[in-house]
């Protein structure tokens, strides 16, 4: 991968995380479209170092929430915000069953299958068209709601499937608000991104050759600056926008994709 391609897939993963339309699905389809012949394993190390500095850009911006969290953690109260990390942590739960156990078969789905993530697409596309059509409340999430979407989460670590869509779709289809819902979607991420960092260091796996450090690097800051660009306004597009637009999008793009891997 050269620095260019490198850029351009950063600035890919840091436009599309805010938005329901799966970030790991075009960085497949932009690595496939590039030209990128890496390996399963850097292929999915390149998805984790740009998931990375996309999680530290939305650290930033919501640098508030997260110090009310861990203020309220410091307090030893069962409080708001204390329930709030509980509902977080119950949401990990399905993720982390899935990197321990189903890491390697997962690493094989990163390697340039575009009509796989085609399909994917057109899943995220019906849960989207799905929630577009589901009442708006004002209910919180509970925990019962945060497991439920942490299986979401799970299921969304397939390419082509998006994780904020596929999270922000199930908690509205469970009669969330959607607002709480997006802010629960974006925090949740987060731990997930840290913990596979530091599994994969504590195991050795993270392992960046010569001949790829300034391409990893020029990609991480590409998508850390477009994430903290794109978290401050696109955000707000989720919330407001209504999510069938998304759903027609996916859609498109996954019809493309699927006639591209079948016919190119």
């Amino acid at each position: 991968m050269d620095l260019i391609d490198a850029i351009i897939l950063g600035i890919i993963q840091g436009l599309t995380e805010f938005l329901p339309v799966s970030s790991s699905g075009h960085l497949e389809l932009g690595k496939a479209l590039l030209g990128d012949d890496s390996i399963p394993e850097e292929s999915l190390l390149f998805t984790v170092v740009l998931h990375f500095a996309t999680a530290l850009s939305t650290i930033i911006v919501f640098r508030k929430d997260i110090w009310d969290i861990l203020k309220g953690l410091l307090q030893f109260q069962w409080n708001e915000e204390t329930q709030f990390s509980a509902k977080i942590i119950l949401s990990m739960l399905p993720a982390v069953g899935i990197g321990l156990f189903l890491e390697d078969e997962l690493e094989q789905l990163f390697g340039g299958n575009v009509a796989f993530v085609g399909f994917m697409l057109l899943i995220t596309a019906v849960l989207l068209w799905m929630a577009s059509k589901a009442k708006d409340t004002q209910k919180p999430v509970n925990y019962q709601n945060a497991f439920v979407i942490g299986v979401a989460q799970a299921i969304a670590m397939l390419p082509g499937i998006s994780r904020s869509g596929a999270t922000i779709s199930t908690s509205v289809l469970l009669g969330n608000d959607k607002t709480k819902a997006a802010r629960f979607s974006f925090l949740m991420v987060i731990p997930l991104i840290f913990g596979k960092i530091a599994k994969d260091l504590l195991g050795g796996e993270l392992t960046i050759s010569s001949g790829n450090t300034v391409p990893m690097l020029a990609g991480f800051i590409a998508a850390f600056l477009a994430g903290l660009a794109a978290c401050t306004w696109m955000i707000a597009i989720v919330k407001k926008s209504k999510l069938s637009y998304f759903a027609i999008y996916c859609l498109v793009v996954g019809v493309i994709a699927i006639v591209l891997g079948y016919f190119n």
